[in-house]
C-alpha cells in the first residue's frame, strides 16, 4: 500500500497568495488576525545574542509542531518570535509517529519526536519560511502595521547519531541550509502577485549559523562530541546541546514532582539508567567548550528536553511519553541551578557575565514567567507547550508585553538592564545569581503555586453534545490549538439556502493537518474536529486516499464563475453544494483560486 504522508505542504504560491489576500480582505495572515501580531515598544530594546548573531527579543519557539511548516514559522513570528529551533531532522525521514501524537491541557504529553516531512521536504519548508519572513519584514503594508520587526535567527535542530547526521542526505541537507541560493532561486519564480516585485530580492544565502544536537537516550558522551566536532569542522556552524532533565537523576526528579502534587507521574527508570550522568555531562560541557573556542567556533546548552514517563494520562499510544509544561520548568530551573553552580565561571548568563557557555531554555514558559526567565540571561527562552493551549501563537505577545511593561516599571530601557537588574537583587538576596534566585523560589510556597498540581488544568472539556459535519458550538478553540493553522472557521452565508444553523461552520485544511489529536483535547463536543468537520484537500491524490468527510477543492473553469469548484467523496456526496456556498460566500475560503492551478 502506498504510504499516506501525514503533511502535505502547501506550494509557496498558494502560502504567499493567501497572505496577499488574506491582508487586503481581514487584515489577517494565515488565520493570525492583526490583533494577535506583536508590535514591540520603540523605546525599549529587546534585544540579544543568539548564537553570534542579534535577535530583537529572546521570544523563540522551540523545536517541535510549531517548527515544521512555512506558515506555522511565519505565524510564530508574527505573534513575536525572533527566534526558531526548526523541528528536529534526521536522517530516518520515513518514521510513523503514532496518532493521536499531542494531548496538551495544563501539562504536555506527546509522542512526536522527529519530523514527520522527508528531507527535502523539510528543506523546502525552511527556506520558504525564510524567504517569506524576509518579504514580509520589508512589506510596507505590515510595517506600517509591526513597526520594525527586527532581526530574527533560525536554528537547525538535528539528531540523533553521528552516523546520521554524518550520512550523505544530511551532510547535503545541512550544507544546504549554509547556502541556499539553488533552492531560493527555484522559490522565487513561484511568488505571486503582488509579492512578484520580490522575485529579484537578493534574499539571505546563509539561512542558520547553528544547530542545536539532540541525541537519543543511551547515546554515550564520545559519540555525541563526535557529532559536535562533525558540525563545527564539517559545516562551521555553532553548536548546541540540548540536555536532558533526567541529569538530575531518578531521587531528585521523584522528589521535585512529588513535592509539586505531581504523584500520578510514573518515572521510565530505563531513561535515568541509559542517560547521561551528570559528572560525565559536566566533562562533556567543559571539552565541548574547549573544543569550540579552539576552532573558533560557540558552544552552547539548552535547558531541557522533554521528560520521558511512563504512560502519561492514557490517551496517547505507547508505553513511552514525553512531559512538558509547567512540572518540566521546575525540573529545569533546578538542573540549571545545579549546572550553575558546578561550572562556576563557565556558563554565560547574561551579557556581562564572563562565562564563554551561552545557555538557552525551553521547558514550561508561559506569560506568569516569561520575564522571569528572560532576567536570568537566558536566550532564547523558547515556548511550545503554552502555545498548544487556547490563543495558540497569540499567547506569545502577552509574554512580550508582561517583560515591556516590567522594564517600563522598571525604569529600564534595555534587556540588559533587566538582567543585570535581576541578578544584583538577587545577590543582595543572598542568591549566587537570578538563576540560583529562581531556583529557590520555586521551593517556597508562594513561588511554587503555579506549577502545583492541582494549580494546573489536567482535565478534558466537558461534553454534552457530538460533534457533527456542520453547525457546532464555534467556540473555535480547535483553530486556535493547532499548531498547523489546519483548523478554519468561515462565516456561514447569511441568508444561506443551505440551512447552516450556526453564525461560524469550521473546517479542516487536511494537508496541514499531522492529526495530533490537540483539537479534541479542547473541543467541548464529543469527537475530534480534524476528523469530523469537512477535510478539505488541494491535492487529488491526498482527496483520493483520504478516509473521513473529504472534498477535493480547486479553480472554477471559467471567470464568470464562483472562484471554487468542490468534489465531495462518496460518504458526503450530499454535501457539495453547501460547502461550495460556504467557500464562495464574501468571507468564504482565504485563498486565491488562480493560485490553485
Amino acid at each position: 500500500m502506498t504510504r499516506v504522508p501525514p503533511l502535505t505542504p502547501w506550494p509557496l504560491r498558494v502560502l504567499a497568495g493567501r497572505c496577499a489576500r488574506e491582508w487586503a480582505r481581514d487584515r489577517a495572515l494565515l488565520g493570525l488576525p492583526s490583533r494577535s501580531f506583536f508590535r514591540a515598544d520603540p523605546a525599549l530594546d529587546l534585544s540579544c545574542e543568539i548564537g553570534g548573531a542579534r535577535a530583537a527579543n529572546p521570544a523563540g519557539i522551540a523545536a517541535g509542531p510549531h517548527t515544521q511548516l512555512a506558515g506555522n514559522i511565519v505565524r510564530g513570528w508574527l505573534a513575536g518570535a525572533r527566534s526558531f529551533e526548526l523541528k528536529t531532522v534526521q536522517a530516518l525521514d520515513a518514521i510513523e509517529i503514532p496518532r493521536p501524537c499531542i494531548e496538551v491541557d495544563g501539562l504536555g504529553y506527546n509522542v512526536e519526536w522527529s519530523q514527520e516531512l522527508s528531507l527535502d521536504e523539510s528543506l523546502r519548508e525552511y527556506v520558504t519560511a525564510a524567504m517569506l519572513l524576509e518579504i514580509l519584514g520589508g512589506w510596507p503594508e505590515l510595517r506600517a502595521e509591526l513597526g520594525d520587526p527586527g532581526p530574527h535567527v533560525l536554528e537547525l535542530s538535528v539528531g540523533y547519531d553521528l552516523a546520521g547526521v554524518a550520512s550523505p542526505r544530511m551532510r547535503d541537507f545541512i550544507a544546504t541550509l549554509c547556502d541556499a541560493g539553488a533552492v531560493l532561486d527555484g522559490l522565487r519564480r513561484e511568488l505571486p502577485p503582488p509579492l512578484d516585485v520580490w522575485r529579484e530580492h537578493p534574499f539571505r544565502r546563509r539561512l542558520v549559523g547553528g544547530a542545536t544536537l539532540s541525541t537519543f537516550h543511551g547515546c554515550p558522551p564520545s559519540e555525541v562530541a563526535s557529532i559536535v566536532r562533525h558540525l563545527m569542522e564539517v559545516h562551521d556552524l555553532d553548536v548546541t546541546i540540548k540536555l536532558n532533565p533526567t541529569l538530575l537523576g531518578e531521587r531528585r526528579v521523584e522528589a521535585i514532582l512529588r513535592d509539586l502534587g505531581y504523584e500520578d507521574i510514573a518515572l521510565e527508570p530505563a531513561a535515568f539508567a541509559e542517560d547521561l550522568a551528570l559528572d560525565a555531562a559536566l566533562d562533556l560541557i567543559r571539552g565541548l567548550d574547549a573544543l569550540a573556542r579552539a576552532r573558533g567556533r560557540r558552544f552552547g546548552i539548552k535547558l531541557t528536553n522533554t521528560l520521558v514517563v511512563r504512560g502519561g494520562r492514557g490517551r496517547l499510544p505507547g508505553r513511552r511519553v514525553y512531559l512538558s509544561g509547567p512540572p518540566l520548568h521546575a525540573l529545569a530551573v533546578a538542573l540549571l541551578d545545579e549546572l550553575a553552580g558546578r561550572l562556576p565561571g563557565l556558563l554565560r548568563l547574561g551579557p556581562a557575565d564572563e562565562g564563554t557557555v551561552p545557555v538557552a531554555f525551553s521547558a514550561g514558559v508561559g506569560r506568569g514567567n516569561f520575564a522571569v526567565v528572560a532576567g536570568i540571561g537566558l536566550a532564547p527562552v523558547t515556548v511550545c507547550t503554552d502555545l498548544l493551549h487556547p490563543g495558540g501563537y497569540g499567547r506569545l505577545g502577552g509574554m512580550l508585553r508582561s517583560l515591556q511593561r516590567q522594564l517600563r516599571a522598571a525604569g529600564l530601557a534595555t534587556l540588559n538592564e533587566w538582567v543585570a537588574l535581576r541578578h544584583a537583587a538577587a545577590r543582595a538576596a543572598g542568591h549566587r545569581d537570578a538563576a540560583a534566585a529562581h531556583a529557590a523560589s520555586l521551593t517556597s510556597p508562594a513561588g511554587a503555586a503555579p506549577y502545583r498540581r492541582e494549580n494546573v488544568q489536567t482535565g478534558r472539556r466537558a461534553r454534552d453534545a457530538r460533534l457533527a459535519l456542520w453547525d457546532c458550538s464555534a467556540c473555535n478553540l480547535c483553530e486556535s490549538v493547532c499548531p498547523n493553522g489546519a483548523m478554519l472557521s468561515l462565516p456561514s452565508p447569511a441568508e444561506s439556502a443551505e440551512g447552516f444553523a450556526a453564525k461560524h461552520q469550521l473546517v479542516c485544511l487536511a494537508e496541514l493537518c499531522n492529526a495530533c489529536g490537540n483539537c479534541e483535547t479542547f473541543c467541548p463536543e464529543e469527537g475530534a474536529p480534524f476528523a469530523v468537520k469537512p477535510r478539505l484537500f488541494l491535492d487529488r491524490a491526498r482527496f483520493a486516499a483520504d478516509a473521513g468527510p473529504a472534498f477535493h477543492v480547486g479553480p472554477s473553469p471559467g471567470t464568470t464563475e464562483p472562484p471554487f469548484v468542490v468534489t465531495a467523496a462518496a460518504a458526503v456526496a450530499g454535501e457539495a453544494g453547501r460547502l461550495a456556498a460556504l467557500l464562495n460566500g464574501p468571507q468564504g475560503l482565504p485563498l486565491r483560486a488562480e493560485d490553485l492551478t
